[in-house]
């Protein structure tokens, strides 16, 4: 099955260069396609021939088998909690919901994907180091996109470290290097480049999040807790009184800065503030797309004795991902919160005279 579609602007001007139309499955990223600089983009679905993943992604379940299955793709009852978007620096995108279409055909136009320009008014997702990079450069840089356009990382790790070379201030050449780097596994390579990144533009935030995706990695809490807060203290979002969900779809994932933050304060016992973040992360992201947050959240209220908050987000995150790997151990945790507030109950009931 083939989905195609286009990508455009909310004010008609011509979409960035590497504009890349994500398949989001239960907050995963399952799949990812280059759109055309026309901004019209198409997707096969269930094959081996599935476009790309970078570092957050996740490869489909029904993608790891081989054989006939493989070829003949994955059921449409698997896109019941999947959306579309569009994802580039600069930029938040709308959603389109992949359940409300008509999947009786093997090619299913999904129609308009609309990006609106992002107004960051402290910290950037977009660096103006790359202008002044001589031409050289760029186009070894743009040869890199290319080649990652066609799944060639170490054909694009050549040109972007090509970048680099001529002109060693090229923040987003060190920053794309890192992704291609990190999408092959190469962990100390990725970090070091990210790092360059952030060492010429200190307000260039995506090689910041990457970085912070790498500590989350390793456990590293407090490097986690710098990494994020430098994130949010550049981010417009972290002084607001937001009181609604807002779909923050900048390169630069708010909702995984916040949720990296509450992560980080959790572990080093800054519970109060750790449930601030987590709660930011919960009001920033979609509800459904954001399953960990829940998670945390139960950890934070149950940490702190409120047993019936803690059960509530624990049911969340078992609505939203029943089919989780640690599924079953959090509904052991469940089960234990429920008898610890089950006796918190009992205590609290007066003595019968």
């Amino acid at each position: 099955m083939f989905l195609q579609g286009r990508v455009t602007t909310s004010d008609s001007t011509p979409i960035p260069h590497d504009v890349i139309v994500e398949r989001v499955c239960n907050n995963q990223v399952r799949q990812q396609s280059y759109a055309a600089p026309t901004g019209d983009f198409t997707m096969q679905l269930g094959t081996q021939s599935r476009g790309f993943l970078d570092a957050s992604g996740e490869q489909d379940p029904q993608s790891r088998g081989t054989g006939r299955d493989a070829v003949m793709g994955i059921p449409r009852s698997e896109l019941r909690n999947c959306e579309l978007r569009a994802s580039t620096s600069g930029f938040r995108s709308g959603l389109v919901n992949l359940v409300a279409l008509d999947t009786f055909s093997d090619r299913i136009d999904v129609g308009v994907i609309v990006m609106q320009r992002s107004a960051k008014t402290k910290g950037a997702t977009l660096s103006a180091l790359p202008y002044q990079a001589p031409k050289n450069a760029q186009r070894a840089y743009e040869k890199g996109l290319a080649a990652e356009r066609k799944a060639n990382l170490p054909g694009a790790q050549k040109y972007f470290e090509s970048a680099v070379g001529i002109y060693p201030r090229y923040t987003i050449a060190w920053f794309q290097l890192g992704s291609v780097l990190q999408k092959q596994k190469q962990k100390e390579p990725a970090r070091h480049a990210f790092t360059q990144a952030t060492t010429i533009d200190n307000r260039y935030l995506p090689p910041f999040l990457s970085l912070a995706s790498l500590a989350f990695e390793d456990g590293n809490w407090p490097l986690l807790l710098a990494l994020s807060n430098h994130i949010l203290n550049l981010d417009p979002l972290n002084h607001a009184n937001v009181t609604g969900f807002i779909a923050d779809l900048d390169s630069v994932n708010c909702a995984d800065a916040y949720f990296y933050n509450a992560a980080a304060n959790f572990q080093l016992n800054k519970i109060d503030d750790a449930q601030k973040s987590a709660l930011k992360a919960e009001q920033i992201a979609l509800p459904a797309r954001f399953p960990q947050v829940h998670l945390l959240l139960g950890e934070i209220f149950a940490r702190k004795n409120d047993y019936p908050t803690a059960i509530s987000e624990l049911n969340t995150y078992l609505e939203l991902a029943p089919n989780a790997s640690n599924a079953e151990q959090v509904r052991v945790h469940l089960a234990k919160l429920q008898q610890l507030n089950d006796s918190a109950k009992t205590a609290e009931k007066p003595a019968h005279m």
